[in-house]
């Protein structure tokens, strides 16, 4: 079965071709700076234990021409992998929001996408791009079955004791405040990856998804009993450019004391805080840098980072009645060891003892970095969200047929 996974953003579109049940991508594509000038596709195949690299930059003007340049180096000579679009069974799209309607991938349907489109308004810059992919595909890959993940979905097996907000009721039932969460794929991903690694299928593990943006999960038994991010994936860790959670009156007095308009503050939690904020940058390689000089600066925000991650953890723990396992993924959980140490000191009273020397090993693959006597594992998995979203598809076709 050829599935092609789309994650379509406002300007770029990431993409990955699996002739399921391999594992393995026969290809795997970026494209960038889409309705800019100069865009960049990078656009790589693998057959016969070879890979094939290919780098162009033309104009783009949307995700039609993009998606359209995709199908022509899926099927010409030198770059194709397919004969003809028509070879693709299913096209599985992430979509970042579904709110409490969708609770598992859905095939797409006319209705699936009015409620997408309903939904535009809770993630304003993520469903707009994710419906668009999924207008284009559904014109360029016409056999295919369409199909919708989402990364609210796993998130949906939480209590409402967890999910629900201390204000009137009548904002939850009417207009659908209450936490989602984020980053749904890759925690179920990679619990699943411990499950399997533990052989527990009741295993109690923290989820500790720290990239750009960052997110925590706790889970029991592969079912999400509480995550980090909140109505919007601006609540929980410092993140890049994003504060996380803030007490909600100091937007307050940023709009009544110093004059700030809601949409200038708006940028300011989501574009301009986080470890931008408070150091300049939001590439925790630059931060590590600074740190390693001496910058206070940089120092500060390292312990800010690590302690946010371990309050959540101490939270998590009481949630799950005790640990079996942390897990760190995602670009900045995989690659640095220094966050992973800072995270992992003082947890003894769970279980947690790092070792450094396992910790400072980058391999690329799923390992331990505790030491051998440690009760609770310290794991380091990398994230596949695309080979989650194929691996949904399949599941779910093979329900439905």
């Amino acid at each position: 079965m050829n599935i092609f996974v789309i994650n379509a953003g406002s300007s770029s579109l990431k993409y990955q071709l699996f002739k399921m049940p391999a594992e393995q991508p026969i290809c795997v594509g970026l494209i960038e700076r889409i309705g800019l000038s100069g865009s960049i596709i990078n656009h790589k195949v693998f057959t016969g234990g070879q890979e094939k690299t290919v780098r162009e930059e033309l104009d783009l003007p949307d995700h039609q021409a993009a998606l359209q340049e995709v199908v022509k180096l899926l099927t010409e000579a030198g770059t194709g992998v397919i004969q003809d679009p028509g070879e693709i069974d299913v096209v599985g799209h992430r979509v970042v929001h579904g709110g409490e309607r969708f609770s598992d991938t859905t095939v797409i349907t006319p209705a699936v996408k009015e409620q997408i489109k309903m939904l535009f308004h809770l993630a304003p810059l993520h469903n707009p791009g994710n419906f668009q992919g999924i207008e284009v595909a559904e014109n360029l890959f016409h056999k295919a079955t369409q199909v919708a993940v989402f990364d609210t979905a796993f998130h949906q097996t939480m209590p409402e004791k967890a999910y629900r907000y201390a204000i009137p009721a009548s904002f939850y039932t009417q207009d659908g405040v209450r936490v989602y969460g984020f980053h749904g794929t890759s925690h179920k991903y990679v619990a699943a990856k411990v499950g399997e690694y533990l052989d527990n299928p009741e295993a109690k593990v923290i989820t500790i998804h720290l990239g750009n943006g960052c997110s925590m999960a706790a889970v029991k038994a592969g079912k999400c009993i509480d995550t980090s991010m909140g109505f919007t994936p601006l609540d929980g860790l410092i993140m890049g450019t994003r504060s996380g959670a803030i007490d909600a009156s100091v937007v307050f007095y940023l709009a009544s004391k110093l004059g700030m308009p809601m949409e200038q503050i708006d940028n300011l939690l989501n574009k301009k805080s986080g470890m931008l904020g408070l150091t300049g940058s939001s590439d925790m390689r630059e931060v590590q840098k600074a740190r390693a000089a001496g910058d206070p600066d940089a120092i500060l925000a390292y312990e800010m980072y690590a302690y946010r991650i371990q309050k959540y953890i101490g939270s998590y723990a009481a949630a799950l009645n005790g640990v079996d396992a942390l897990v760190f993924t995602a670009g900045v959980g995989e690659n640095d060891a220094l966050t992973r140490e800072l995270v992992c000191q003082n947890m003894e009273y769970l279980g947690v003892h790092l070792d450094q020397t396992r910790n400072a090993v980058r391999n690329g693959s799923l390992r331990e970095i505790n030491t051998p006597e440690s009760p609770a594992k310290v794991l380091v998995i990398p994230t596949n969200e695309e080979l989650e979203i194929a691996n949904q598809c399949c599941q779910l076709l093979a329900e439905v047929r």
